[in-house]
């Protein structure tokens, strides 16, 4: 039977001697013999698991988590539940460093569409941004309540027309009708508007917001600090009662 030293298994499997070292002293990687001197020596199987130890290390599987799996018996049970964990830990992080790596590209594009800059403006840039970001959360929410919806209101069109049965239909466009009050009573209470002739942030009645004429980023409305009626910029409600 072939062994090698802690120096030879580290060096076919790409790691630091400290490496193999740690992983004896967490006794998940246990040499199976000991030279006459008391050199630590491994086998063909233990090359074989410090091999499997690197790959599950490779995916950032915890040590720990390593070493209860191959402990248990039931390795493969365990291995699927740990794997799928850390899947879940991977995109998580992900999801974190693509929302980081969106700020930072925001922050580039504010930063060189401004004529003049100074430390401060990093300020107003970034309530800029929060702002963008809670309207993209509201926006969320809303199509994800109102795509269901719409797609329930299209399948009673189609039982209507197919199958003759218009009352689905009918009670259908009642509740879509309240959904529809409700999601604008939902963005409306979550949003407010910039006045361009005062530049004062104001909060409409939600009757003129709901009828006025808007775009996805203007509403026609008259403004509660000077008068003025006309197209006003949407903000978040960053003082919005919770």
């Amino acid at each position: 039977m072939s062994f090698y030293t802690t120096g030879e298994l580290a060096k076919l499997c790409g790691v630091t001697v400290r490496t193999v070292q740690y992983y004896d002293s967490r006794n998940i990687l246990v040499p199976s013999a000991l030279s006459e001197g008391g050199r630590r020596l491994y086998s063909e199987e233990d090359l074989r698991k410090l091999k499997i130890i690197c790959f599950l290390r490779s995916v950032d599987l915890p040590i720990s988590a390593i070493g209860d799996l191959f402990a248990q018996e039931n390795s493969a049970e365990v291995l699927e539940l740990l794997l799928g964990q850390q899947e879940q830990a991977l995109r998580t992080e992900i999801r974190a460093r693509q929302d980081k790596l969106r700020m930072l590209e925001d922050l580039t594009k504010e930063l060189k569409a401004m004529d003049r800059f100074s430390v401060d403006s990093i300020g107003d840039i970034a309530n800029k941004m929060e702002n963008k970001r809670q309207l993209r959360r509201i926006y969320g929410v809303m199509l994800a309540v109102g795509i269901p919806l719409d797609i329930v209101e299209i399948g009673t069109v189609v039982l209507w027309i197919t199958k003759g049965i218009w009352w689905p239909f009918v009670l259908w466009l009642v509740i879509d009708v309240l959904a529809a009050v409700w999601i604008s009573r939902f963005y409306l209470d979550r949003v407010a508007y910039i006045c361009p002739e005062c530049h004062k942030v104001f909060k409409p009645a939600f009757r003129e917001a709901f009828w006025a004429k808007h775009t996805p980023t203007l509403r026609k409305l008259t403004c509660t600090e000077c008068g003025h009626h006309g197209f006003c910029i949407e903000t978040y409600d960053q003082f919005r009662r919770k």
